[in-house]
């Protein structure tokens, strides 16, 4: 019983110090704390710029493409981008690799039982594409390719499945008036709770 008394004691003893540690090292009045990753610096309480939230500001309106950046990028560019940083998950060409299924094909199989999900098959707007890839990849690195980057690598997905020519140039302009085969294979949620308005205070009782 002593043994284990004496166990328990040290226990909390390195519970108390790691605590301690954590209390230590956590932020102070006047500390600055780094934004996504690093970049601008800023003491709690400091107001921010909008230039210094530019780099949160990313989100895209798909069904217009309004909120797409300045950027270019070729379908034949795309290619080099994806064998370099997108073919180790996805495979060669969009097939399909160790970590994710085809991103190619099954364009009309969303109107049989046997759905084939890729971004050709059921993406409503091409602009859902770019800004997912700009978000979320590469999965070891996201948010590290460059605007043009996103741009040429969505072009050349696009383009294998036979919705943009090898030739194409991909833009904002380009995603924003690209008619996916799936746009209209969607149906407008329609509850009521959807419908529901933003209210901050003296709100009405639901």
């Amino acid at each position: 019983m002593q043994s284990l008394n004496v166990q328990l004691l040290g226990l909390g003893t390195i519970a108390l110090a790691i605590l301690t540690g954590c209390a230590g090292s956590g932020p102070t009045s006047g500390t600055t704390a780094s934004a996504h990753g690093g970049g601008v610096r800023h003491a709690h309480g400091q107001p921010i710029s909008e230039a210094d939230l530019a780099r949160w500001n990313i989100d895209v309106i798909t069904k217009t493409g309004a909120g797409l950046p300045a950027g270019a990028g070729t379908v034949s560019q795309g290619k080099e981008v994806y064998a370099a940083k997108c073919a180790v998950c996805h495979g060669d060409n969009a097939a399909g690799g160790p970590m994710f299924g085809s991103m190619v094909g099954g364009i009309g199989s969303f109107q049989t039982n046997t759905r084939v999900l890729t971004p050709g098959s059921m993406y409503p707007y091409a602009p859902i594409l770019f800004d997912y890839v700009r978000r979320a990849m590469p999965l070891t690195q996201p948010q590290s390719l460059t605007n043009d980057e996103v741009y040429a690598v969505s072009g050349y997905i696009l383009h294998l499945n036979g919705l943009l020519p090898a030739t194409a140039t991909v833009n904002a302009q380009t995603l924003a008036s690209l008619r996916m085969p799936n746009r209209d294979g969607f149906i407008v949620d329609d509850r009521p709770d959807t419908k529901a308005q933003r209210c901050m205070s003296n709100c009405r009782p639901l």
